[in-house]
Parts: structure tokens; sequence; C-alpha cells
């Protein structure tokens, strides 16, 4: 069996006589509550002249409104929202805070505490000040209900406006359309955009993706988080430690690689960085011993063989073409030294060449595409650049 909750005693009856005091003296309790504002809360005087008129109209109807709960007992249970905003509720939320609408209850039940002792009968007074307790609690939980509603409304809204923006950089949209999309969920970044890849967990709801969006604007001033199939997507602006970054939200993908890549220009521009990182993600599980996360740069050949145009362009220029155009016989030399099984004494041998001078072109090697011939992984992304750009 399970123990019901303790039910709190029904408040004090109020006489029909202090009833019809706070009847006369609302438009009085009004005017105190506003100078009790006005020298309470600081904020409060910075606001405009229709901002104040509004709180100061919903300071009226909260009196009015325990008025009505007071004389009519049955009604208590009611909500109490559009008794006390009106019929736009979202003029509250538009001008203040939810801290600074609970403080704003707070105050107005100091002040309306401070005047009900010299308005009332003694004899009401106790039953009085309880009831007007208990109101404002309802009053302050219906409240934050409908800032806890129309956060959660806002919150479905921006995931959505955050899918799009993935969904533009994915396609590649044009430049404008993904500027624009991108002003509409606040980014702010004007350059340095990185973008990561992953599989996603089995329930990525809204509550999920609001914290992983938390843990990456803690190394990120900017986050969009997005949900491609199976795929989860981050874009990531103004990031200050990747490496560390990405170690702390690793747990928040599923099973699988993780593989990022980045650029220096705007987020209009990272369609192709986008590219990379997807078919990144697809190529991944043919390099069994990458690391994790992974970036897509590190992922060419694999790539490559996936059928990445970009991957085999990257190879081509970035490996190919400068050692055809250095010559002294580098393209020869790597050849055989892979082929040779990375001996130099058999590549010499093949080259009919001394060893050091095997040594020296393979270390020009390195220095020219930034790859070592003499590191196995490094081996296969030459021979891959080889025969892509032989090809």
């Amino acid at each position: 069996m399970t123990a019901s909750a303790p039910q709190l005693p029904p408040p004090a009856r109020v006489s029909e006589a202090s009833l019809e005091v706070l009847r006369r003296h609302t438009d009085h309790l009004t005017t105190a509550v506003n100078l009790h504002l006005e020298g309470t809360l600081p904020w409060y005087r910075q606001l405009t002249t229709d901002e104040r008129a509004s709180l100061r109209l919903i300071a009226q109807r909260g009196i009015l409104g325990l008025v009505n709960w007071l004389d009519n007992p049955q009604t208590r249970s009611l909500p109490l929202v559009n008794e006390l905003l009106g019929s736009a509720p979202q003029d509250l939320m538009r001008t203040i805070s939810l801290q600074r609408a609970l403080q704003l209850i707070r105050t107005i039940v100091e002040a309306v505490e401070h005047r009900l002792p010299g308005l009332v009968p003694a004899d009401d007074q106790q039953g009085m000040l309880e009831a007007v307790l208990r109101y404002s609690r309802e009053v302050a939980f219906a409240i934050a209900d409908v800032y806890a509603r129309a956060a959660e409304s806002r919150g479905a809204w921006d995931s959505r406006l955050e899918a799009l923006l993935v969904d533009a950089v994915l396609r590649g949209e044009a430049g404008e359309q993904i500027a624009s999309r991108a002003s509409a969920v606040g980014w702010r970044s004007s350059s340095g955009v990185v973008v990561v890849v992953g599989p996603a967990p089995d329930q990525a709801d809204a509550a999920f993706m609001s914290h992983l969006r938390r843990q990456c604007v803690r190394f990120a001033a900017d986050a969009v988080v997005g949900v491609q199939g199976d795929r989860l997507v981050l874009l990531l602006g103004g990031v200050t430690d990747l490496d560390g970054g990405l170690e702390r939200i690793m747990s928040s993908f599923g099973e699988g690689h993780v593989v990022y890549s980045r650029i220096s220009g705007s987020i209009e521009q990272a369609h192709r960085c986008a590219q990379a990182a997807y078919s990144g993600h697809s190529a991944a599980p043919a390099w069994t011993l990458a690391p994790n996360p992974v970036a897509a740069d590190d992922l060419l050949p694999e790539r490559a063989l996936a059928g990445d145009d970009t991957a085999r362009q990257m190879l081509r220029e970035a490996t190919f073409v400068p050692l055809a155009a250095a010559g002294n016989g580098l393209l020869e030399t790597v050849t055989a030294y892979i082929s040779a099984g990375r001996s130099l004494e058999g590549t010499a041998r093949a080259l009919y060449v001394h060893p050091n001078t095997v040594r020296y072109r393979l270390r020009r090697v390195t220095d020219i595409t930034g790859w070592d011939p003499t590191e196995p992984r490094d081996a296969y992304v030459l021979q891959t650049a080889l025969a892509v750009g032989r090809l």
C-alpha cells in the first residue's frame, strides 16, 4: 500500500465584512503594491511605462482574484492563470523572466501582508494572512506552469529550426539561406566551424538534445544539434578545446565511430566540411584501428574507396601532384619502397641507388606530403594516393 499525501486543513472562513473591505480597497492596495514594487525591485523601475502598466494590471487582477477566491471556496482548485493574466499570458513572459515573475509575486504578497492588519477586523486578520499565503502559492505554481509549457514549446520549435539548419548545411543550400537559418537559431560565430557526425543513441529526444547542447556550449560559442536518420550531427562554432570537448560528449553518441571535420570559414561555407564528416562516418569501419573520435582527413583512403570524389581529389592534389612535380624519382622511390615491403635495402637494390639515397628521398616525401612512408598507416595513405593519381 502507498501512503497518501497529507491533506492540508481548509483555510479559515473570512467574514463578509472583511471581503467587503477588500473590495473597497482594491485600488488602494494596488497603488500600495506598485509603490512597494518600485521601492523594492530595481529591475522594475527600469521597465518601460507600458510594461509597468501591464504588471500593475496583473497585480490588480491578483487582488481581485484573491477576493473571488475567498468568496467562492468551490473554485479554489480551478486554474488561476486566465483570471490573473487575462487572455495573453505571453505579455508577462515577454516582459520578465520566471525568476522575476516569482520575485514579483513575493513582493506583492509582502505589500499586501503589511497593509491587511490596518484594513480587516482583528478577528479575520490571521485567517486572511493564511489565505493570502495559500493564494500566492497557487498563483506561483500556476505561473511556473505557464513558463514551463512555454519553454517546452520553445524548445521544440528551436529543435526544429536547428534541424533545418543542419539539413541546409548537409544539402549545400545557398549561402544566404544557410545564413538566414543560422541567424534564426542565434548563431554568432563568423569563422571556425566544426562538424561532428556519429551514431545517434536509442533515445534522442528533446531533453537529450537540450542536455547535449548545454554540454557543447562549454567548449564552443555556438552549438546546433540535429538527428539525421540514425546519425547525430553537431555544428559547432568558436570551439576553444575540440579534443577535450569531444572527450566529454563521447558518451552522448551511440556505439560506433565519431568523425569530425573543421574549416576556418563561416557556417555558410561548411557544406564540404559536413560532407567530409558524413562520408568519413560511413567509411570509418574500414579502418579497424582508427581512433575514436577521428578526423575526416585521416580517413581519406577509406573515403576514396567508398566513392567520395572529394577525398580522391584531395589525395591526388595534396599527394600525387606535388610528388610528381618534385621530380628526383620521388614517385618511383615511394612505389618501390611500398612494393618491397618497406625495406630500405630492397628499395635501394630495385632502384640501383644507395640506401642513404632512399632515406633522403623518403624524408623529402614526408616534407612534401606530410605522410611518412616508414609508418604503416601513412604508407597505406600514400599507396592509395598514388593509385588514385595514376587513375
